[in-house]
């Protein structure tokens, strides 16, 4: 069996290794690369240099498992007979690596202060442990599947018995302008029924502050597994519910996390609203 008290040890250590090259490494502006989505929706040089060290890190200590970046897309381990996702070694479990080099890119850009490296590992197709470095502000967010999530030694316990009205909400924008706009309209009706609306510009570093108790609740359309793989199991174990809407699982339609409750509130708030379009 896989040991998940390993496998997030090994986690940190990476995402400790990867956020010092990046401090290091980050110039004054660093250079872009190239876009994806839309002109806005930037790579950058060190995106890329992130994760591959990353890859160099888990290929050296676990050449058996697959790994799934944002920059690089799923690689197979490298035994098993198939060569793709299959076991390694005899009675062993399929682990997979799920990464986000640099979540809040935009933020790295610019140099502001909320932007992390997300690494999260997968036994079986269950997220297991995972790790957020919001690195600028020297954070490390960890948890384990059933061991709950941890920050500088203190246990993490999401904010309970707020009620929606006095509820501080994070969400996030994507990048289309026809989405954006989509998301103004779902906003104007969300904002006149909590206490306000914050926007950090990582989805990770917005998953750990529901954990952290910062913000009340988060929700949002167009994030990717990557964004939330480690920050949604960090977020369950501080003791909040981690799902989409009407029942579904998180996913890029709509990631929404908050306590027991206000969960409820907030998903009552927003189904009706449609935020999955556009």
């Amino acid at each position: 069996m896989a040991d998940r008290d390993a496998l997030l040890e090994l986690a940190v250590s990476i995402a400790r290794e990867t956020g010092e090259m990046l401090l290091a490494k980050r110039p004054a502006r660093p250079e872009v690369l190239a876009t994806k989505s839309s002109p806005t929706d930037v790579v950058t040089a060190l995106d890329r240099a992130a994760e591959e060290l990353i890859r160099a890190r888990i290929r050296q200590a676990r050449p058996q498992d697959a790994i799934l970046g944002e920059e690089g897309g799923e690689t197979p381990g490298l035994s098993g007979p198939s060569g793709e996702g299959a076991p390694g070694p005899s009675g062993a479990n399929h682990v997979k690596w799920v990464v986000d080099p640099i979540d809040g890119t935009v933020n790295f850009l610019y140099g502001l202060p909320d932007w992390a490296v997300s690494i999260a590992v997968e036994v079986d197709g269950e997220i297991v442990a995972g790790v957020v470095h919001n690195v600028p502000r020297g954070e490390i967010f960890t948890a384990v599947r059933g061991g709950g999530a941890w920050l500088a030694g203190e246990r993490l316990r999401c904010n309970t018995g707020v009620p929606l009205a006095r509820a501080l909400v994070a969400t996030g924008f994507g990048y289309g302008a026809e989405r954006r706009r989509v998301q103004a309209e779902v906003l104007a009706q969300v904002v006149p029924n909590v206490r306000d609306i914050r926007r950090a510009g990582s989805c990770a570093v917005d998953l750990c502050s529901v954990a952290a108790g910062r913000v009340d609740a988060y929700y949002e359309r167009g994030t990717n597994y990557w964004d939330w793989a480690a920050a949604g199991l960090i977020a369950a174990e501080a003791g909040a519910r981690f799902a989409g809407l009407n029942g579904k699982p998180a996913s890029p339609e709509l990631t929404l996390s908050a306590a027991p409750g206000l969960f409820e509130e907030l998903h009552d708030l927003l189904a009706p609203l449609d935020p999955e379009r556009g």
